[in-house]
């Protein structure tokens, strides 16, 4: 039995939601977002409530219908608050700088790393070690931060790279230097 999917998603004022065959589209202050889900499952729309049924107890109808409740209500939030990650850049000579529409980055390696915005996703600089991600739907800004990311992963001895603002790097210790004969 899905708790998750049995939970009405309430709309907010100034969010419009439609739904046609269950192509879902949220228009919201920040933007507008479609999505298409599964034509089993049933999405209701009435007096600012949405629920989301599916027709049988069957193990993919249970498994979409708390996703489908789940990506519906993340479109909402996306449309009103948005959503963004803050990465963090470690190490002496790592830095971001904001030049138009790219963010050029400075990482360690002979050339410098260039990641410019894309329609969805916009990229901020508020300080040299600092990048935040942000944007409407949930899933890219994610993608576009975990990139970011991959370009210098954190390494384990000093912790230089690329991590997320609540993310711990667990350090390791580094040689001993004992046993020197």
């Amino acid at each position: 039995m899905s708790r998750i999917g049995k939970k009405p998603i309430s709309v907010p004022a100034g969010v419009e939601v439609k739904s046609e065959d269950n192509f879902v589209t949220v228009k919201g202050p920040k933007g507008e977002i479609s999505n298409q889900f599964s034509k089993d499952l049933g999405i209701e729309i009435a007096d600012g409530v949405i629920n989301v049924t599916r027709p049988s107890d069957d193990k993919e109808h249970r498994s979409l219908h708390g996703l489908t409740r789940t990506l519906i209500s993340n479109m909402i939030e996306g449309v009103t608050t948005g959503y963004s990650k803050t990465l963090i850049i470690e190490g002496v000579g790592y830095r971001a700088a904001k030049k138009g529409n790219e963010v050029v980055m400075n990482l360690g390696y002979s050339h410098q790393v260039i990641v410019a915005d894309t329609d969805d996703v916009k990229l901020e600089v508020p300080q040299p070690n600092t990048i935040i991600v942000s944007g409407i739907d949930k899933q890219k800004v994610g993608q576009r931060a975990a990139e970011i990311r991959e370009k210098r992963l954190p390494e384990p001895y000093k912790g230089k790279g690329i991590r997320y603002v609540d993310e711990h790097i667990v350090r390791k210790e580094g040689k001993s230097g004992k046993g020197k004969k």
